[in-house]
């Protein structure tokens, strides 16, 4: 995918400049080593204007991210979602997928930076996982023990174990993979975080061991306007498979029902979960159709 073409601007440490000729020292350490901070935030046109969902959250949860693994941090958070919309007028979009990213000096050590940049670029991009039931396996690779780094963080370092997961389940004929925790249960997928429904309630893993996804956090939010029962605990691979239908959600694949697990087909069709009721509710919040906003 052409990700940006001549014309295309992105921001760059204060300035717009063209991404073509935008520059990173071959040195950096985020380059060396996978330390950088991430996010992915989605802009969608409405019948009012564009509108970029959640911004504050995200650059909110960039800044955590930094904290955490000690990059540097000084920019106001209030100035980045400025230059963000006006990053959008620069290149006409009016739906955009736009990228921040934090990265690091120049720095061969294993020692925390001292200095970090920040670029955010966007670019049209329709639903990551498209728009179709997926076809999911159970991945040999699990998600990093949260004792070995900051399972909360966005760091770009986390997501070779990402590549790794969804390359295995393509090259097995999969759509996506689901990653497991230590223990062995259901963690995430490689990008997005999962719930499944079983007796008109929906399950999904606790905080912990997964990216803690603001999307995930709008589905809980938009389950208690509906009514909808949420349950965050350890969810086993079998519970999984005996579940009645199950999805992804995230930024990226927005939310997405998933249609087998393996070799098992979820019993409930898809059109009557309540994935698919999530399904309609989130774009229905994110295109201003209803404002579910002003009671979560």
């Amino acid at each position: 995918m052409q990700y940006y073409n001549s014309s295309t601007v992105i921001y760059l440490n204060g300035r717009f400049v063209k991404a073509q000729d935008a520059k990173t020292d071959l040195y950096g350490q985020s380059l060396h080593y996978g330390l950088a901070a991430f996010e992915g935030i989605r802009a969608y046109k409405t019948h009012n204007a564009t509108r970029i969902f959640k911004i504050r959250e995200h650059f909110e949860r960039l800044q955590r991210s930094c904290e955490l693994v000690n990059i540097p941090y000084p920019w106001d958070n209030n100035e980045l979602i400025k230059q963000t919309y006006r990053l959008l007028e620069l290149n006409n979009f009016k739906d955009a997928y736009i990228r921040p990213l934090v990265y690091c000096e120049p720095n061969m050590t294993l020692i925390a930076p001292q200095e970090a940049s920040i670029m955010i670029c966007a670019w049209e991009w329709g639903a990551y996982l498209g728009d179709k039931q997926l076809k999911v396996c159970i991945s040999p690779f699990q998600r990093p023990n949260p004792k070995s780094t900051f399972v909360e963080a966005k760091i770009s370092g986390h997501y070779v174990n990402s590549i790794l997961a969804t390359t295995d389940a393509k090259q097995k004929g999969f759509d996506e993979a689901l990653l497991l925790d230590m223990n062995e249960n259901i963690a995430e997928g490689p990008g997005a975080n999962i719930f499944i429904e079983k007796n008109g309630k929906l399950y999904t893993p606790a905080l912990g061991n997964i990216l803690a996804g603001i999307t995930r956090a709008t589905v809980i939010e938009l389950c208690k306007v509906l009514d909808i029962e949420v349950i965050e605990k350890p969810i086993s691979v079998a519970e999984l498979k005996n579940a009645d239908s199950a999805f992804f959600c995230g930024t990226a694949a927005e939310i997405i029902g998933i249609h087998t697990i393996d070799d098992v087909v979820f019993r409930q069709k898809w059109s009557d979960s309540i994935g698919s009721t999530m399904q309609r509710a989130y774009k229905n919040l994110v295109l201003e159709k209803v404002n579910y906003e002003v009671i979560i």
